[in-house]
């Protein structure tokens, strides 16, 4: 069942006003006309950011889907976006680059297919499609400005009726989301065009390379905050999710619903609430502000934000009540780069089902974080889960410069601006090369790195000059600075009856490596039992735990999920091994998320 409902109160897109002086949608279709594509993105997103959007787009509005077991609210725009003012607009096709920005810089979606079926089923006013012939000219900004005069002047017959702000489909193709994009990267998906009684002019078509845009299409926005079965949810959870995903997707869960967004406009200066961005505490290279809010969540009294700070980076900030953050109250922010193949969403984890995908049921870094929040309530506990679209921070290194991740963890603290923050370098598996990355960027570890983690993840130590050199310097400067290493023998664990890591290129190895040249800094003590390897060195600030592996087997992840997350945050402190033991039974399993 799809129906149209009233228009959510508070639910606006999150812009500032539109300036006084911000040109209107014809000066713009002038100016722009002979831009190249690249200009003629760059300024559009620009004056949209900074505001120059006209008000009625500004409301969404509610539509509602549904099946036989669930429903779900969604918020969309009344219709396509567009810069200007209301009196003058220009509907505004852009390269799902362009658009993806747009909707990641005020927390929204595009729609999918079944989404823009049920937008076109709910809407107040259906409009006529207005072809004009193919031609060369057909992706210039003049032609569409013209298609713009042709639905502009429907819309006026219908002014008096259906005023505007209220919702309108049938006029443009939609930019949307499939899971086929995933086979095919670097296109763009295109689907509707309607005409009654519902059939779309254009089928789903994802043959034009993502650099094509042309006259007939809009971009709707989706806002990311939805209802599930009346419940607080987010829109890109829901796509990705088996059980749910068939409610806004009928093509099935998708991997990762977005596309890759398209650089910053050099232009964009302001947030939503037209205040300047914050300054982010130096940790590196500057970063770009980020426009960024916290979206509470009915679990646990959670708020979560996600952004995409740099093409094909993901990363999901899972922060405690607002209550929590108060004055002389230092925020603890965990940086943790994820394992190679896995998600944020798989990696965070949750209540699973019998025949589910396993990957949601190994880490529980979510439940092991809320846990950490119950164990440090001196401390204010942020969680940042750093993911790529390659699923490896090697391979996404191999693609792109170290200088850039200093940036990346930057842009998670204009989040936090204005509170005395410690931060957390931790990562698992393909995730310490991050870490490393960040090694290699920086001349010396920032004092406000109070603690690296690597929970099986230091393969990359040693691969480039320096890591010794910055890690000693940094342990040895400040009391409260700690080193945590768990690995395990990986060196004689078998795959399919096989080893399959060399004695040095394992964590095994790697970690006898590191310990062995830190060592040459710091006197360790080590003590062993049947099971585990301790060297411990400056009062127990660096901790190597090193599980023997006479069974063979692949303690890969298990190190994580029997308590290695929380027990790699506490290790050297006196809350180590409290209502938890490394290597023991799951001490966060009340904190799981349904």
């Amino acid at each position: 069942m799809l129906a149209a409902v009233p228009l959510a109160f508070g639910q606006v897109l999150e812009l500032p006003p539109r300036p006084a002086t911000a040109p209107t949608g014809s000066a713009l279709a002038a100016s722009l006309a002979a831009a190249s594509l690249e200009e003629r993105e760059r300024v559009l997103v620009a004056e949209m950011l900074a505001g120059n959007v006209p008000n009625f787009l500004r409301q969404l509005c509610k539509v509602s889907v549904g099946n036989a077991s669930s429903s779900a609210v969604v918020f969309v725009t009344p219709d396509y976006l567009a810069v200007g003012s209301d009196e003058d607009y220009l509907l505004t096709p852009l390269t799902p680059g362009s658009a993806q920005r747009v909707a990641d810089r005020l927390d929204c979606s595009l729609p999918t297919r079944k989404l823009v079926d049920a937008i076109y089923e709910s809407a107040d006013l259906r409009l006529e499609p207005e072809p004009i012939p193919p031609s060369p000219a057909m992706t210039t900004l003049p032609c569409f400005s013209n298609h713009n005069a042709l639905v502009r002047a429907q819309r006026l017959r219908h002014l008096q009726a259906q005023p505007l702000g209220r919702l309108v489909a049938g006029h443009k193709k939609d930019v949307v989301l499939t899971p086929a994009l995933e086979t095919k990267p670097g296109r763009v998906a295109i689907y509707g065009w309607h005409r009654a009684p519902g059939q779309p002019i254009q089928p789903l078509y994802s043959g034009h390379a993502a650099s094509w845009v042309d006259y007939s299409h809009g971009i709707r926005l989706i806002r990311q905050s939805m209802l599930l079965d009346g419940q607080p949810a987010r829109l890109n959870q829901v796509l990705t999710n088996p059980i749910t995903a068939n409610l806004l997707s009928d093509e099935g869960p998708f991997r990762e619903p977005r596309y890759a967004a398209a650089p910053l406009a050099t232009r964009e200066s302001t947030t939503p609430d037209s205040s300047p961005a914050p300054k982010p505490p130096a940790t590196g290279a500057a970063a770009a502000p980020a426009v960024l809010r916290f979206t509470e969540t009915n679990q646990f009294g959670e708020r979560l934000a996600w952004f995409h700070p740099k093409p094909g980076v993901r990363i999901h900030v899972n922060a405690p009540p607002a209550g929590q953050f108060v004055a002389g109250r230092t925020v603890l922010l965990i940086h943790y780069a994820l394992p190679n193949g896995n998600t944020i969403e798989q990696t965070l984890g949750r209540k699973t089902a019998p025949g589910e995908d396993w990957h949601f049921n190994i880490q529980h870094i979510g439940a092991q974080t809320r846990l950490l929040r119950r164990l440090l309530p001196e401390r204010t506990v942020v969680l940042s889960c750093l993911e790529n679209d390659l699923k490896s921070w090697p391979a996404w290194r191999k693609q792109n410069r170290d200088d850039l991740i200093p940036g990346l963890l930057d842009s998670v603290t204009n989040l936090l601006a204005g509170h005395e923050l410690e931060i957390v370098l931790s990562g698992h598996s393909g995730g310490g090369s991050l870490i490393f990355g960040f090694l290699n960027a920086v001349d010396q570890i920032p004092r406000q790195v109070v603690r690296i983690a690597f929970l099986d993840a230091n393969y990359a130590y040693g691969q480039s000059p320096g890591h010794l050199e910055k890690l000693s310097r940094w342990l040895g400067s400040d009391p409260h600075h700690y080193l945590c290493v768990l690995a395990y023998n990986d060196a004689v664990a078998l795959l399919d009856g096989k080893p399959f890591v060399s004695a040095s290129g394992g964590t095994w190895g790697r970690s006898h490596a590191m310990l062995q040249d830190l060592a040459g800094h710091f006197a360790f003590n080590s003590q062993t039992n049947d099971a585990f390897a301790f060297h411990t060195a400056l009062d127990g600030r660096i901790q190597f735990i090193l599980r023997e592996n006479p069974e063979r087997r692949i303690l890969h992840t298990v190190q994580v999920e029997r308590n290695g997350f929380i027990h790699s945050i506490l290790a050297g402190t006196p809350k180590a091994g409290e209502g938890y033991r490394y290597f023991g039974p799951p001490a966060y399993t009340e904190w799981i998320a349904d």
